[in-house]
């Protein structure tokens, strides 16, 4: 899996959590979860529950606080895949 069918795939999971529409149908890798797409940390907790789901991973608490933006997200995303 590259990069962009990651980062389709995380629009996706992130798509209910967020009101700013508009920030999301522009996602890119540079885009903040909290600042752009105005997800909470409550709903953020939830995208990384969904995360784990959708592609079979465990992610730990210290790569969940740092999965802060779409960048990150999909190193940490990346990273656990390939440890499989």
């Amino acid at each position: 899996m590259n990069k962009e069918e990651l980062i389709a795939k995380l629009k996706v999971i992130i798509k209910p959590y967020t009101s700013n529409t508009e920030a999301h149908d522009n996602l890119t890798e540079n885009t903040d979860f909290i600042k752009d797409l105005e997800i909470n940390s409550a709903n953020l907790v939830d995208i990384v529950l969904d995360i784990e789901e959708n592609f079979d991973i465990v992610i730990d608490n210290t790569d969940m606080e740092r999965m802060l933006d779409v960048k990150t997200a999909v190193e940490i995303i990346e990273t656990k895949l390939a440890e499989k």
